[in-house]
């Protein structure tokens, strides 16, 4: 569990943190975390910034993704969020 929260902040290009390992060498549940997270995080009402639309965090998404995110993963977790609404 402690290697999940490690790595979720690791980006698909290499440039995450802590250790910039990049695409498949990130392991696929913290790859999926860092996206749910992403979302959450977006369209969560904080107390320095308003909640993004969920039309916002999709858009973000889609913008990192291949970058930040795994894009495959991106477009299955829209997808799954779309049908649960």
């Amino acid at each position: 569990m402690v290697d999940l929260i490690l790595k979720h902040h690791e980006w698909w290009d290499g440039r995450g943190y802590p250790l910039q390992i990049k695409a498949e060498d990130i392991p696929l549940k913290c790859r999926l975390l860092a996206i749910a997270d992403a979302y959450d995080a977006m369209t969560s009402e904080r107390p320095y910034r308003r909640a993004m639309s969920h039309v916002q965090a999709v858009a973000e998404l889609r913008h990192h993704a291949g970058t930040q995110f795994d894009p495959y993963l991106v477009e299955k977790f829209l997808q799954v969020i779309s049908n649960s609404t």
